[in-house]
């Protein structure tokens, strides 16, 4: 089916003659907070994991139990993050293109091929950006599983950090929770500076700063 996550893609690779099909995927792109966090998997043909697929799509206890799973089949994975300062000197897109590149860089075995959610990629090895991948590719749906649990997880030691913005329920959002209480607190150091939302509260709290006191 062509919807259904499968290994049709790493299929194609392994008859042309690649032996290290790596899956690479972010989550983190459309935060106000924190860092966009990538992983690579390279998985083993010979062990397969069931229900592989789009980690939106999966309850937060099914995902933790296939991330272990992957953790301990695959053949290799990595994690790379780009961090709210580089996402302000690079650009989300930048960021998250030099994450994905990274991630790869330390897989071990190196990747030979690549399969990458929609992101083109600079690489010395071939390389199919697939739109919607994790949703088509299962070595992309395992990147974003062990990525969304790593970040979520980052999100949640944050929270106790930032207790007054609920990370660890919206993990850094625009939801309306998260937006109330920007307004009211102000961005932190790990809020990212040129996203909307936050660059029109830091604008507001300049101006209050700026207006001349009543007297």
């Amino acid at each position: 089916m062509a919807g259904k996550c499968s290994r049709r893609y790493e299929r194609a690779a392994w008859k042309a003659g690649f032996a290290h099909v790596a899956g690479v995927d972010e989550v983190g792109r459309g935060a106000l907070f924190g860092p966009v966090v990538v992983v690579a998997v390279i998985l083993d043909p010979a062990r397969r994991i069931v229900g592989l697929d789009d980690s939106k799509k999966l309850s937060r206890f099914r995902r933790e139990e296939l991330a272990e799973k992957i953790q301990a089949r695959a053949l290799a994975w990595a994690v790379a993050e780009s961090h709210p300062d580089q996402i302000e000197a690079w650009n989300i897109y930048q960021a998250t293109r030099r994450a994905m590149e990274a991630a790869v860089a330390q897989l071990a075995p190196a990747a030979d091929y690549v399969l990458s959610d929609a992101m083109p990629l600079e690489l010395n090895i071939p390389c199919k950006p697939l739109v919607r991948g994790d949703a088509r590719s299962v070595s992309i749906a395992a990147a974003s599983i062990l990525a969304k649990v790593y970040r979520d997880d980052l999100l949640r030691r944050w929270d106790r950090e930032f207790p007054q913005f609920g990370l660890a329920q919206h993990k850094g959002y625009a939801t309306r929770e998260h937006l109330e209480r920007l307004e009211r607190f102000g961005p932190t150091p790990l809020h990212r500076r040129s996203f909307r939302p936050v660059r029109e509260c830091l604008a507001l709290l300049h101006a209050a700063e700026q207006e001349p006191l009543p007297f």
